[in-house]
Parts: C-alpha cells; structure tokens; sequence
C-alpha cells in the first residue's frame, strides 16, 4: 500500500426536501384543512476517527463525497424521510481544512471521533404549518434548503509516542526493525527511508506498549524544502519523545558529530521552535563499528545540551534493552503528568 498523507476531496451535503401543499379530501371530513408534510432534512457529511487506517490511500481516488437529499413531504401530513449521513473514515492524526479559506475544521485524535464538516439542508415546512385562525386554507410551502458544499483538505500527522530523527543514514530503520515488528527498507545508501513506518515496542505483556516511528533522515535545509524536507517534519510534530540517532561508525574526514548534530537541531527548529523543548536522547548508533573519537564527541555533545545519551548496535543489540527501558519509563512520566 502506498503511503498517503494529504487528500483534497469535494464534499456536498444534502438537500433538504421540499414542503408539500395538501388539503384534506375526505368524504365524511368537511373543512379537513391543509396536510401538507414537511420535507426530509438532508443528510450531513461527517469524517470520522478509524483506528484500522494509517493512511489517507483510501482518499487517494475519491473526489466527490455527496451525502442524501430529504425526501419531499406529503399529504395527509407525512413529513419527508430525512437523508442519510455520508462518512469519511480518516485515521487518527487527521487534519481537515476548508480548501478556500484554510480554517481548520477538525482534528481527529481517535477512534470513532466525529466532526460534522458539512452540514445537511433543512427540509422545507408543509402548507399545515402554516395554517391560523384567520389564514385556514394557505396554498403555499416551503422549499427545502441546499447543503454545504466545500472542498476539504486532508492532513495526516502520525501519532506517535516516540519518533527517530538523525541524517540520513543513521541506522534509524535497522533500529525500528530490531526492537518493534515494522519492516522498513534497509540499504547502505541515504534516503532508503522515503515514508514514515510505525512500529509497536511490547517488551513486557503486562506493561504498556508504545508506538515508534521510524522518519525518513534529514538534511540542511529540510525546514525549508530541502530532501524530503517538511514531508517528514511534520509527522516529527506528534511525538512525545525524540530518538535522536548519530551514526558513530562515520569514517574520518566526514563531518563531526557536533556539527551532524546542530544540522539536526537546526531544522527541528526552524520548523517548529517547541520541538526542541520536547524530551529528546542522544543515541550514537552503529556501535559495533564505532571510531572512538566519534564515541568521545557524542558524550561531550550530550553534556553540553544536559542531553541523556546512549550507545547501542541494532546488529548485535548491545544497548538496545537500555535504551528501550529508558523510553517505557519517561513515557509513564509523562502520561502521569498529562492524567
């Protein structure tokens, strides 16, 4: 399946059906007076939280979501049968906009959330409404009322408690396959990483399991488009916890682990200022083929920002039962400060 985070699909709320105008025509009723019905209220166009999607793919092809018109109404006063509803099942992490104005309509954090994002018609009153003492036999009704109508916009942020950010190339998809079931593309060439991959931790059956996302590596210049620039940062925005990796087996003459660094901090913060306020580790990555020097730049880094820091091989998994017992446990620090 291919990964989907943005849709722009055309929705239409129902019309409301039309009032009727009716008069009692019965043999042993003189005078029965005017029964026209109200018409059906149209149906609402709704999105709707759905924990089984993870991507918008489903939107992929869908251009135009049109909910049920209300049924006009009739004699004998019998009001119209109201439309259905239509609904748009987004996965948590879902912006919607209105496509002409940029209002943000709705967010959708969980599942079975909904939001109305059009409303439907109101039906239209029948001629007996309309009937008082001096005004017994009025000939006229309502028409029912057009449904919003708009183009929305789809945004999907993953939701996730931890997120891995580093250069490309920093072993962030070795790390996510070893200690999670997610499968990410795995090569010794930048960039293998093109769409972000959840990945859920359970260590111990009777704890509480995380999500990990495993985030396409960024460059200088990301913030501003640059690589997979804001494509990735975005999904960076939702994360509880950053795992920030640095490749320790770099070979000499490259770029220092300081400098690897900043590139980093740099973009996080240009795209938003409060990710760098977020918890964040140091992890040197690649231990098993560690150049000293880096290992020794990586600690100084760290206590200079007073940065946790941690060292682990995903191939040989030294570190990486440290590690994960770190991330479980400032997690339940921070659901205990949120409950």
């Amino acid at each position: 399946m291919v990964f989907i985070d943005e849709a722009t699909v055309h929705v239409q709320a129902g019309r409301g059906g039309d009032g009727c105008v009716a008069f009692r025509r019965e043999k042993y009723v003189p005078r029965g007076g005017p029964s026209g019905g109200d018409g059906g209220d149209g149906g609402s166009v709704l999105v709707i939280g759905d924990r089984s999607l993870n991507t918008l793919y489903h939107l992929r092809h869908t251009r135009r979501v049109v909910a049920d018109r209300g049924r006009h109404g009739e004699g004998s006063n019998r009001a119209g049968k109201s439309g259905a509803d239509a609904r748009v099942r987004v996965p948590p992490g879902t912006l919607v906009r209105d496509r002409a104005s940029g209002e943000l309509l709705a967010e959708i954090l969980t599942g079975d959330e909904q939001v109305v994002v059009a409303h439907g018609g109101r039906g239209g009153r029948g001629n007996a409404r309309f009937a008082t003492a001096t005004r017994q036999a009025p000939d006229w009704c309502e028409p029912g009322r057009d449904g919003e109508e708009r183009d929305l916009e789809f945004e999907l942020k993953l939701l996730a408690d931890v997120g891995t950010v580093g250069l490309p190339n920093a072993g962030k998809s070795t790390f996510i396959s070893v200690v999670s079931s997610a499968r990410p593309k795995i090569a010794d060439y930048p960039f293998t990483t093109l769409v972000p991959q959840l990945g859920v931790v359970a260590r111990d059956p009777l704890g509480e399991p995380f999500v990990i996302a495993d985030l396409p590596g960024l460059i200088a210049g990301a913030a501003g488009g640059a690589g997979l620039g804001i494509q990735f940062l975005k999904h960076v925005e939702r994360c509880r916890v950053l795992v920030h990796l640095v490749d320790l087996s770099a070979p000499a003459g490259e770029s220092g682990v300081e400098d690897e660094i900043a590139t980093v901090e740099r973009e996080l913060a240009a795209f938003n200022p409060d990710l760098m306020a977020r918890t964040r580790f140091l992890v040197g990555s690649k231990l098993d083929a560690a150049v000293p020097d880096r290992r020794d730049q990586l600690r100084r880094a760290a206590d200079r920002r007073e940065l946790r820091w941690f060292e682990l091989s995903s191939v040989t998994s030294d570190g990486v039962s440290k590690l994960l017992g770190a991330l479980e446990a400032e997690l339940a620090r921070l659901r205990s400060t949120t409950e």
